[in-house]
């Protein structure tokens, strides 16, 4: 049976999330970032758009290139409440749903045309989700997840793309290389030497040549560059809370010893939801004393899966917390309150840089292990454990 694979997504997610909750804001140039003097725009509307303004963008340069543009700091949980009603809609509907970002969803609905056709069923969702939510989903209808997805980028609420088989080919040849997955800017700038910029180009070649060039990935490039791709719509299931605790050899009242080791949990901790695309507004710290009595203290913060602004607040909770001066037995960092999202809801805050910063380490974690690399402040009396 030909597979029936939707993906949906809100396109200006957070600016259409402001516009709901202020109907002044429509029509007019809008950005939602950091502060002028160091953040960057997290998202821009179609108006500020067309003054140059882009995603990543320095907040202080798109200012300049849109000097009348409205600036926002960012609603965080305005925008999670909308994507938890989001994903509320879609599961009541949908047989199969997988959650891939705050705004966006793979939705397997095969052999809905036993029932009613896929298209008019999908069409008849989009419906139910602006008349329920005030968002309006773009979406594209195809027989995987990567030809839908690209297929979704182009579409529009008022024209959703249907791809059937003897289309996809067809439809993929014209398109840029870059709207293949796993094409980052360096796989790019090597294809390009040698001629290579149109998927059409990479779905010809013999795929034991690009395996050469690009190793294992190079095949998987291939099989999408030729409408290929068998990856299951994963059930989507929220994570609740990710935690750490450690057990101290002896009894500890060393501050450097304890913080170190507060640090490393952050950092792992917050690895790992970068690992799942996931954010956290919610941390918790815990201390168990040698006489076994356990406080803990914990803190609302803006979404984030950032070691440097999650580190900051567990050292602020665990000021608060250890008071007694007291030899401790354990020490535990919980993250609670845990949402789908990628670091594009982290832009608010953070620059290019900081972000470049965090790419760089995590690919070094995934190579050689969670432990092959950290901050001074992880690994200060790491002995000393």
């Amino acid at each position: 049976m030909e597979r029936a694979i939707v993906h949906m997504d809100m396109h200006d997610f957070y600016i259409e999330c402001e516009r709901l909750a202020n109907s002044s804001l429509k029509g007019v140039p809008l950005i939602i970032g950091g502060g002028a003097n160091r953040g960057t725009v997290a998202a821009c509307s179609k108006e500020a758009s067309k003054f140059g303004v882009r995603v990543s963008m320095p907040t202080a340069y798109a200012m300049r290139l849109c000097p009348n543009a409205t600036v926002l700091k960012g609603d965080y949980g305005s925008y999670s409440n909308k994507s938890e009603e989001l994903t509320e809609i879609i599961r009541e509907h949908a047989p199969v749903v997988e959650k891939s970002s705050i705004h966006s969803f793979y939705l397997d609905i095969t052999g809905m045309d036993r029932f009613f056709g896929c298209y008019d069923w999908t069409n008849e969702l989009s419906s139910q989700i602006s008349k329920n939510s005030g968002l309006d989903p773009s979406w594209a209808l195809s027989v995987n997840k990567t030809v839908s997805k690209i297929g979704a980028v182009d579409s529009s609420p008022n024209m959703p793309r249907l791809l059937k088989q003897q289309q996809v080919q067809d439809f993929l040849n014209p398109l840029p290389i870059q709207r293949l997955p796993n094409i980052g800017a360096t796989t790019f700038q090597l294809l390009s030497r040698i001629g290579i910029r149109q998927i059409a180009k990479v779905a010809q070649m013999p795929s034991s040549v690009l395996q050469k060039m690009l190793g294992k990935r190079g095949d998987i490039i291939w099989q999408h560059a030729n409408g290929i791709d068998r990856e299951p719509v994963t059930p989507y299931i929220e994570k609740q809370a990710v935690y750490m605790e450690h057990d101290f050899e002896m009894d500890c009242i060393d501050i450097h010893i304890i913080s170190a080791r507060l640090m490393t949990m952050v950092e792992q901790l917050a690895f790992k939801l970068r690992q799942d695309n996931l954010v956290t507004a919610r941390v918790i710290v815990k201390v168990k004393y040698n006489n076994l009595d356990t406080e803990t203290k914990h803190s609302r913060i803006s979404y984030t899966s950032l070691d440097h602004i999650l580190k900051k607040e567990v050292r602020l909770l665990f000021s608060r917390l250890y008071h007694r001066r007291m030899r401790l037995v354990k020490v535990g960092v919980r993250f609670t309150d845990i949402v789908s999202g990628a670091h594009q809801i982290n832009l608010f805050e953070d620059t290019g840089e900081i972000l470049s910063l965090y790419h760089a380490l995590d690919s070094i974690r995934k190579k050689y292990g969670v432990n092959s690399i950290g901050s001074s402040s992880a690994f200060q009396n790491y002995r000393n454990k």
